[in-house]
C-alpha cells in the first residue's frame, strides 16, 4: 500500500465551490445547463487515478476483510468533520476485522489521508479511493445515463452499534404503517446486498431511467421504495425489509431528542429505556444529519452515551 500513500499525498484536490443544479426548469433546460457546467463536476473526470480504480479496489480488498463496506463522501474534505469520523470508528469498533472503502476524489487527497491516518495507524483497513464512473457503470443500465450526462449534459451521518455479519441481502424501513405492520417508505442509507444481487440492478436502472436532480429523496428513498414496491412479489428477488428499529430508531422530526441531557427523573428514564432498546433491536442510528448537524452534543445524552460506547479514538466527543 506504500504506493497509493505516495500518490495520495502528492496530490490535494479538492472542489471547492459545488455546482447545484437549478430548480424548475425542464428536462432540457436542466440537460442543457448540465452541458455548460460539465467540466466543474471533477467526479467525472477519468484521470490517472480515476484509472486505477479498479487495482486499487482488488488491492485493498484482501482475504483478511471479513466484512466489506463503502462509503461515498461527494462533499469537500474540509466538511468532513467529528461525525463523519465518528460513523468510520463505528464501522471498526463493531468489526476490528472489517474494511472501509471511502470512494471520493477529494478525501484521496493529503488532507483526507491525514484524517484517515489515526485509523490506519491502530491497524484498522480504512482507505479513500478516487472512483472510476465510466469502470463502475460499465456494463450496467447507468452506463448509457453516465454516457449521456458526459456528452449532453452515502451521508456517512449513521453510527453503527452492532456487527452487520448477520444480515444480508437487507434493506431499512424509515416507516411503518404501525397497524398493517407493512413499510411506508424505505431508505436507502444502508444497503446490505451480495455482489449483482438483481435488486441492486433493478435500483440502477431505476435511477438511470429516472434521474430528477431537482426533486429531494427521489433519486434515494423514494426510488428504492418504489422498486421494492414493484419487484416485492416476484420470483428471483430475495431479500428482506428490515423494521424501522433496525437502522431508522428515531424518525428526523424527533432527532434532536438524541443530543439533549435528561432534564428531570422522567427525562432520565426516558434515556435509559431508549439506550436499552437500541442495544436489543438496533444495528444502527441514522443521524439525520441535515436536521442534527448543528445541534450541540450534550454531556448525559443519548449521542453522548453512543459515542462513547462505539468510538475509537473518542476525540472532540461533543463538537457537532
Amino acid at each position: 500500500m506504500q504506493e497509493e500513500v505516495v500518490d495520495v499525498v502528492e496530490v490535494d484536490t479538492e472542489d471547492t465551490s459545488p455546482v447545484v443544479a437549478p430548480f424548475n426548469v425542464t428536462e432540457e433546460e436542466r440537460i442543457s445547463w448540465f452541458k455548460g457546467k460539465l467540466p466543474k463536476f471533477v467526479i467525472f473526470d477519468s484521470d490517472e487515478r480515476a484509472q486505477r480504480f479498479h487495482g486499487r479496489v482488488l488491492e485493498f480488498f484482501d482475504h483478511e476483510c471479513e466484512t466489506q463496506f463503502f462509503m461515498t463522501w461527494i462533499s469537500p474534505v474540509r466538511s468532513f468533520g467529528s461525525r463523519e469520523f465518528l460513523s468510520m470508528e463505528s464501522v471498526f469498533r463493531a468489526h476490528p476485522r472489517g474494511c472501509l472503502m471511502i470512494l471520493s476524489r477529494t478525501m484521496d487527497s493529503r488532507r483526507g489521508y491525514r484524517l484517515l491516518k489515526p485509523l490506519q495507524d491502530r491497524g484498522f483497513k480504512v482507505h479513500a479511493v478516487t472512483p472510476d464512473l465510466s469502470f463502475m457503470f460499465k456494463n450496467t443500465p447507468a452506463e448509457a445515463w453516465f454516457a449521456e450526462m458526459k456528452k449532453g449534459n452515502k451521508d456517512p451521518d449513521f453510527i453503527i452499534v452492532k456487527s452487520f455479519s448477520g444480515l444480508r441481502n437487507s434493506i431499512g424501513a424509515q416507516s411503518m404503517d404501525a397497524e398493517m405492520k407493512h413499510w411506508t417508505r424505505l431508505n436507502n442509507a444502508v444497503l446490505v446486498f451480495d455482489m449483482n444481487h438483481p435488486l441492486l440492478h433493478k435500483f440502477i436502472e431505476e435511477f438511470a431511467l429516472t434521474f430528477d436532480g431537482n426533486k429531494w429523496g427521489h433519486n434515494g428513498p423514494y426510488l428504492v421504495s418504489r422498486v421494492v414496491q414493484r419487484v416485492k412479489n416476484r420470483p428471483g428477488y430475495n431479500f428482506t425489509v428490515l423494521p424501522p428499529m433496525a437502522f431508522y430508531p428515531v424518525d428526523w422530526t424527533r432527532i434532536g431528542g438524541l443530543f439533549k441531557k435528561p432534564k428531570n427523573h422522567a427525562d432520565t428514564k426516558w434515556i435509559k429505556a431508549k439506550l436499552l432498546q437500541l442495544s436489543g433491536e438496533t444495528y444502527g442510528v441514522h443521524l439525520w444529519n441535515k436536521q442534527s448537524s448543528r445541534v450541540r452534543i450534550e454531556e448525559g445524552s443519548i449521542m453522548q452515551r453512543l459515542i462513547s460506547d462505539h468510538c475509537i479514538i473518542c476525540k472532540h466527543i461533543y463538537s457537532s
